[in-house]
């Protein structure tokens, strides 16, 4: 590359210089070579400005290259750094950790290190801002207040105005006080803030004899500072959190970081309170919904090693812990936790690898533990530890089945008697409800009674969902969004669209026709955009100000509410259609999950199914309270046909404008597979075949499915199978490697 302008000021290259390698946050596998006159002030892991082409890109030195590692290139073919930044270095762990989830998911190394490097701003110089140390001078008159000031002070570390103000429990104008009167001294300092800091010595929560054991085990873990994944398994209420905190206290004790993961960061307002009523302060957190300067200061905190705590999303496995002490994945069984755009990617299993390179515990933390990680204990790659009853006596809900084929609502309605009977006893004892329905919107299909026209999205192949309160039809899969019509718009008959099945809108529309005095407040992510609005529902419910939630999935997640008694759940059978293999313990997962929010505290719980297969092992399993037998069966089915966790699976998914040019592509590749599977067998490739969302976002989809034994790896087969491939430009392909998703 010809040098340009930017790089024109660069030094002489020279033949004491040193030879490194840089990757980019591009799109590509490969690094880049350069050289370094100083190797000392560019160790691995620096963040520095590199020319490419004729643009500076920001990067990570990977590697020094020796000359016993490859011949040595002549200086004239290379160019030389621009400028090493002024930030911490990446850790080796992280770096080794964007290397394994570049070769698992066969992702580009640069788009993984994208996720690491998510906030540029970060990485620019601080600006400076005025912070107090204490001087020689002790003032004649030296308060209470004052006396606190110098306390703070003590360690050395220079505060703010705002800082001392609060860790000292004082006005900002005592500060100021003793700066006036030279009793401080103003230095600069970087402007990012020193975040609010735990405190581990904190009395703890009473916990019983059993949550005591586990506890202490956990604690033995983090002081053994290596290595381990632990699966706590306790039913829901049982007081997970307060134990797992105890591991928290114990790694924040050894002056080790700890991150959290919770599947749904916007609902964590709960969590963040008792989190502070135990360690007397709020973590940082990391989510999408971050505005970019609190993304800033938390990535840059993170790492300083500053912030002791992150409690985040599955993107914060990817900040630059330096000194990681402890890993928590909360709700492990959640699908959230799986990434399906970009850099495609499950962040459980990431965040055990993300452990094994920094040598510190993992908890992994479920009332209904995923098949794949009770594989893992089963083998002896995790240990377990349960937690089989509820907190301070508290006794899990009553499971009844209520057949719909015998109890069916009224013709045009979706609450059953049984249910309307429950709801009102329930709400005569002044106590509140749940109505869980897994759908948002107030109906899936809009179809006309005169021509039998479906409303289905042109960008996709799925029906419109109304939505009444915004008169409105909307694809939940690409945002298209039109007005309802008056008329069919095939037929042009008016007066004849008519709304089928119920979404949650719907069922609150019945809800208040049977119920016109009770308050009731509808919660799904259109309604709960993010934290804030999260904090406002739960304060809402808290005061009682809401008798009855009509919600879908998002109430099913660690909600602690002492009133809820009762959940009524509007159709069990939602999650079973279909072909996915995890459809009945996802199913299985979802509703115990949203039956674990009643009777948590000192009134009964109880949960009624609406089902019209009462029988099914899903059914059967949650009103009997037999968890085992059903993971058991579910987990000898998978065995009987090779499924995970039992066998492996991979997903080729290709897309394009043209459906042709994406379905020849589709057969290409099979016919490539099948002529090169391995010669001992044990792998077979299924399709290609249109996805299930044929058509998504105006692009085509097709799926072929990679299955194999445990005894293989589908990666390297992959990676020849498409080197081998010729696809056009106009047809993408993405890799799925244990997929989640299926459509």
């Amino acid at each position: 590359m010809a040098p340009s302008d930017a790089t024109s000021s660069l030094p002489t290259l020279t033949d004491s210089a040193v030879r490194i390698t840089v990757l980019l946050p591009l799109g590509i596998d490969t690094v880049y070579d350069y050289l370094t006159a100083d190797a000392a002030n560019a160790p691995e892991g620096a963040f520095v400005r590199v020319p490419l082409a004729s643009r500076m890109v920001t990067g990570v030195v990977w590697r020094h290259v020796t000359d016993e590692d490859e011949p040595r290139l002549t200086h004239d073919k290379l160019k030389h750094i621009g400028e090493i930044l002024p930030v911490p270095v990446m850790t080796k762990s992280l770096r080794k950790l964007i290397d394994w989830v570049a070769e698992y998911t066969l992702a580009k190394r640069g788009a993984v290190l994208r996720m690491a490097m998510s906030v540029p701003e970060a990485l620019e110089p601080p600006m400076m801002r005025v912070a107090y140390l204490a001087s020689d001078l002790v003032p004649e008159r030296l308060t209470p207040e004052r006396k606190r000031v110098f306390e703070v002070l003590s360690d050395g570390q220079p505060l703010s105005a705002a800082e001392l103000s609060r860790e000292a429990k004082v006005s900002t104008g005592v500060v100021r006080a003793l700066a006036k009167a030279s009793a401080l001294r103003t230095v600069s300092i970087p402007a990012w803030p020193v975040p609010e800091q735990p405190d581990w010595h904190l009395p703890r929560a009473d916990l019983s004899t059993d949550q005591q054991l586990v506890a202490h085990r956990l604690m033995d873990q983090v002081m053994a500072e290596k290595f381990s994944v632990t699966l706590l398994d306790g039913v829901t209420g049982s007081g997970k959190t307060e134990v797992y905190f105890e591991a928290v206290a114990k790694a924040l004790e050894l002056e080790r970081q700890v991150l959290v993961m919770l599947p749904e960061i916007a609902l964590s307002t709960q969590w963040l309170e008792r989190f502070r009523a135990r360690f007397g302060a709020t973590p940082m957190v990391w989510h999408s919904e971050l505005g970019q300067r609190a993304r800033r200061e938390t990535w840059r905190a993170v790492a300083e090693n500053k912030a002791r705590i992150v409690v985040g999303a599955r993107s914060s496995l990817w900040l630059p812990f330096v000194e990681l002490g402890l890993i928590v994945v909360d709700e492990e069984h959640d699908g959230a936790f799986k990434q399906e755009d970009g850099v495609i990617y499950h962040a459980r299993d990431m965040a055990v690898m993300r452990a094994r390179f920094a040598a510190c515990p993992l908890i992994l933390c479920s009332a209904t533990p995923s098949l794949e990680s009770l594989a893992n204990v089963k083998a002896g790659r995790y240990e377990s530890l349960h937690l089989r009853d509820r907190h301070g006596g508290a006794q899990l809900p009553n499971i009844e089945i209520v057949d719909m084929r015998r109890d069916p609502p009224p013709r045009g309605e979706w609450i059953s008697p049984p249910l309307r009977e429950a709801l009102t006893e329930c709400f005569a004892a002044g106590q509140q409800a749940v109505l869980f329905l897994n759908r948002r919107g107030y109906a899936p299909l809009t179809l006309c009674r005169a021509c039998g026209h479906r409303l289905e999205c042109p960008n996709c192949s799925a029906w419109l969902v109304a939505h009444r309160f915004t008169k409105t039809l909307n694809c939940h899969h690409c945002g298209y969004i039109q007005r309802s019509p008056d008329a069919c718009p095939e037929c042009e008959a008016e007066g004849r669209m008519a709304a089928c099945g119920p979404g949650v809108e719907r069922v609150a529309e019945e809800a208040a026709a049977l119920f016109p005095d009770i308050k009731s407040e509808i919660v799904t992510s259109d309604t709960v955009a993010g934290p804030e609005d999260a904090a406002n529902f739960v304060a809402r419910i808290e005061k009682c100000e809401i008798n009855l939630v009509i919600g879908t999935q998002i109430i099913a997640k660690g909600h602690h509410f002492p009133l809820l008694t009762l959940v009524g759940v509007v159709d069990a059978d939602l999650g079973l259609a279909g072909g996915d293999l995890r459809a009945a313990e996802r199913t299985y997962q979802l509703l115990h999950q949203v039956g674990g929010r009643a009777g948590r505290a000192h009134h009964a719980g109880r949960m009624l199914l609406q089902t019209f297969i009462p029988d099914h092992p899903v059914m059967v399993a949650l009103s009997s309270g037999e968890r085992d037998l059903f993971l058991t069966r579910e987990t000898e089915a998978r065995e009987l046909h090779g499924q995970p966790p039992a066998g492996r699976l991979a997903a080729v998914i290709l897309s394009g404008q043209n459906e042709a040019s994406v379905a020849d592509t589709a057969l290409a590749l099979a016919r490539i597979a099948r002529n090169n599977l391995p010669a001992e067998g044990g792998m077979e490739v299924l399709g290609p075949a249109p996805a299930p969302l044929a058509l998504l976002r105006g692009h085509y989809r097709y799926r072929l499915l990679v299955k194999c034994s445990r005894a293989h790896l589908p990666q390297p087969w992959l990676r020849h199978w498409l080197n081998v491939l010729d696809a056009p430009s106009r047809v993408s392909l993405r890799i799925d490697v244990d997929p989640y998703s299926f459509n």
